[in-house]
């Protein structure tokens, strides 16, 4: 007991790059929806006219920045989410203290 071989088969055979996806996509996903409802009620340039009136740009660069902005929230979520699930060190070690049931 407390042996390498007592963690799941799943968490050890999965590949780098469906983790990265596992967290990458929904937050994608997620950011493309929260986007679409925010410029559906609001406009990119009534926002930076209340923000940062002083800054040129325009309706696209709004679109992409907020856009990108609500990915990087969504996927800073995702990946603390991730990183909550991993088993602790003691865990992956296998060690337990005796007073640790």
């Amino acid at each position: 007991m407390g042996t390498g071989a007592d963690r799941p088969r799943e968490q050890e055979a999965t590949p780098a790059s469906q983790r990265i996806g596992a967290i990458l996509w929904p937050s994608f996903f997620v950011a493309g929806v929260v986007a679409t409802v925010l410029f559906a009620v609001v406009d990119p340039e009534q926002l930076r006219d209340i923000t940062f009136p002083s800054l040129q740009l325009g309706r696209k660069l709004g679109y992409t920045l907020g856009f990108f902005l609500i990915w990087l929230a969504t996927f800073s979520s995702s990946l603390f989410t991730w990183i909550l699930l991993q088993p602790s060190r003691r865990v992956r070690s296998g060690s337990r203290s005796g007073n640790v049931p």
